[in-house]
């Protein structure tokens, strides 16, 4: 089953959010992650779903969506070049002492070392959802306490005209 990113840009009203995922519910998907938030335009909100699926079921799945009363625009970002980022907060087992240790490991990441207190530390990081599986891949050797991540964000990149011919 391949794996899908849609922007869902609608209504910001209360429940909306309910309907959508009541949606997905209903037609079987499950919404492997969701981000609401404010878009360019007052008053509308762009959801951000990652689900699964062959192309045919989300070809309807997104005839559904466009169905809902407060849905103004449905996109299917992962049928052209898109960019995707996530955030991940991650509290490990380490002592101070390791905190240097830790520090190489999470520097080619890019991730930083936001929190150290006496048992643990919290490491932040943002990429792209295989980078953030790298990086606790590598941190299960020394305890993952608590874990919470964003869900992936997208926006369809630039379309570079073709270069005019002569």
């Amino acid at each position: 089953m391949d794996r899908h990113t849609i922007a869902v840009l609608v209504n910001d009203y209360p429940g909306v959010l309910t309907r959508v995922a009541n949606l997905f519910g209903q037609r079987g998907f499950n919404i492997d992650s969701i981000t609401v938030g404010g878009s360019e335009e007052p008053g509308l909100s762009r959801m951000i779903i990652t689900t699964g699926g062959d192309d045919h079921q989300i070809h309807q799945l997104m005839k559904q969506l466009n169905k809902l009363i407060d849905v103004i625009s449905v996109t299917h970002l992962s049928k052209n070049p898109f960019v995707s980022r996530e955030l991940a907060l991650i509290k490990v087992n380490a002592a101070p002492s390791q905190l240097a240790e830790l520090n190489a490991i999470v520097e080619p990441f890019r991730a930083a070392i936001v929190d150290v207190g006496p048992s643990s530390l919290i490491i932040q990081v943002t990429g792209d959802t295989e980078k953030i599986d790298a990086l606790l891949i590598l941190l299960q050797s020394y305890g993952i306490i608590e874990l919470t991540r964003t869900g992936s964000i997208a926006m369809a990149r630039s379309v570079v005209p073709a270069p005019a011919t002569v």
